[in-house]
């Protein structure tokens, strides 16, 4: 079955370690305590503002990059928009808004996907805030940003001109979870201009702090359509996009959007004629402008499936959200991104416990930032990483899954303003440790790297905010060496590990081994 329309009850929120940048223990950004500004309000009784993303135009577009007329913006509260305002009305859907004057379609769509997991929804969101109980002007929501999670504190003055929001907007008036999410972000981003463009892996990994895992759809595997409905059962995120035209999200003439992000939310297999197909369902963030191919809304081809597969899927409302074929789906969209807490969905039939283990590190200029390793005098002084895998387990020992390891870089330069975050090319390579040099303490130096080819890699060092690799590794230690391109290129990165069976990851201290 697809999910439905409406969000599921909440489940119990997932156990943490209480310390600092954990759920329990977000990391306050921008030093700012959401129950210590909370308590002030009420001392002082006063609404919040927040100085340090201030209701003026350096928090729109301090470039002035965006086509707004700047001298008609005025900042309100929901209270000065309608009588009633509500955080949430009849639960949370991503029915309930729309674009607004920002390409950030990358954003809504994986917002779009977070409505459909309560319990994450509850974790960014959390639900101890509203317009009535312990109300003053101040709200704030939890994202995950490289490595750890950080708190982050708004106050609820919205931009509109002429009492209309600019950005996201609400389909119910009275409603402003979208906007007030969408202006928590921006600040993370330095501001709603800083939104424009980007990839919705970047805000489903923001949401989750899960892995990420993303298909080009030409070179998509055979089983991709099972593969998303375990990821769909496994509770994961998914979003997908188109490659983009000739001008900026032109409109195709089968109302496929070009250079335009979607959320993917839902699979499902129908009996067409007695022949199985399999069904995609995909929504665009604009809330409006569909699929008009094969099973989209008004097509003709309901009518050869049966009364309660057409009742199940069929929706003739314009609201953005359409059914198209698997074929159709990975002929018109490019990239799919995938992302959820653990990969188990990757695997049909495996029984094994996937585990995870992290690390974040420093490239550094003159120290440890070597390039890639074609630059064979500097490439040993990358960070380097020792992984010990222990005995596979019976099922995964028998070759029933091929793949049993999972690594992600991502990186992190540490700018303000994220649309002045000019990404390097990052990678990583991965050798195997001979059993006579596994009991060696201490950094492998050039020596080690000169006559030796490396058993994995990234397809190529890419300019991604992360990259991955999903492949095998037998029970050994190994060395995973992550780099930038070019030496010398300074700049912070998360190493995670995703394994199916007890692993060791161990960074090696800088002292070079002889």
């Amino acid at each position: 079955m697809p999910p439905p329309r409406v969000n599921k009850p909440p489940r119990n929120e997932p156990t943490t370690k209480d310390e600092m940048g954990s759920l329990t223990k977000p990391i306050k950004f921008l030093d700012q305590d959401y129950l210590e500004l909370l308590k002030n309000c009420f001392i002082n009784k006063q609404r919040y503002v927040d100085e340090k993303f201030p209701p003026d135009s350096s928090s729109i577009d301090p470039q002035m990059t965006l086509k707004l007329k700047h001298d008609q913006v005025k900042w309100l509260r929901p209270s000065e928009i309608v009588a009633d305002p509500q955080l949430i009305v009849e639960g949370v859907s991503r029915f309930d808004y729309s674009q607004g004057s920002v390409g950030n379609c990358w954003f809504l769509a994986s917002v779009g996907a977070l409505t459909f997991q309560r319990d994450i929804m509850d974790q960014v969101m959390p639900t101890d805030q509203s317009f009535s109980k312990d109300y003053a002007g101040i709200f704030h929501f939890k994202f995950w940003r490289f490595g750890k999670w950080i708190d982050v504190v708004i106050d609820d003055q919205l931009p509109t001109i002429k009492r209309k929001l600019i950005f996201v907007h609400s389909k119910t008036s009275n409603e402003f979870w979208p906007a007030l999410l969408e202006k928590a972000y921006a600040k993370v981003c330095g501001s709603y201009a800083d939104m424009k463009s980007g990839r919705v892996s970047e805000a489903l990994k923001d949401f989750t702090g899960g892995v990420h895992i993303y298909y080009k759809l030409k070179k998509a595997p055979a089983d991709l359509w099972n593969l998303m409905d375990r990821a769909v059962n496994a509770k994961a995120l998914m979003g997908c996009s188109t490659l983009p035209g000739e001008t900026s999200e032109h409109t195709l003439p089968n109302g496929i959007v070009q250079g335009h992000a979607y959320t993917v939310t839902g699979v499902f297999k129908v009996i067409s004629e007695g022949n199985p197909v399999q069904l995609v369902r995909v929504l665009n963030p604009w809330g409006r402008v569909e699929w008009t191919g094969a099973w989209s809304d008004k097509s003709p081809l309901w009518n050869t499936v049966s009364a309660e597969e057409r009742k199940t899927c069929q929706y003739e409302a314009n609201d953005g959200e359409f059914w198209m074929s698997m074929e159709d789906y990975t002929t018109n969209f490019s990239v799919m991104d995938v992302c959820c807490l653990c990969p188990d969905f990757l695997d049909a039939s495996s029984k094994c416990h996937w585990t995870s283990k992290y690390d974040i590190r420093h490239w550094i200029a003159g120290s440890t930032a070597g390039g890639n390793n074609s630059n064979i005098e500097t490439f040993w002084t990358n960070p380097q990483f020792r992984l010990r895998i222990e005995e596979l387990d019976k099922d995964c020992a028998s070759g029933k899954c091929p793949e049993n390891i999972l690594v992600s870089l991502m990186q992190n330069r540490e700018i303000r303003h994220r649309k002045e975050l000019p990404k390097f090319s990052i990678g990583f390579y991965v050798y195997e440790i001979p059993s006579e040099m596994k009991g060696v303490s201490g950094k492998f130096s050039s020596k080690f790297f000169n006559d030796r080819k490396p058993i994995a890699k990234t397809e190529k060092l890419k300019d991604s905010r992360d990259v991955f690799k999903f492949f095998r590794l037998e029970p050994g230690e190994y060395l995973i060496v992550p780099c930038t391109l070019n030496p010398g290129e300074t700049g912070s990165f998360v190493l995670s590990i995703f394994s199916k069976h007890e692993t060791h990851l161990e960074n090696i201290p800088e002292t070079p081994k002889k």
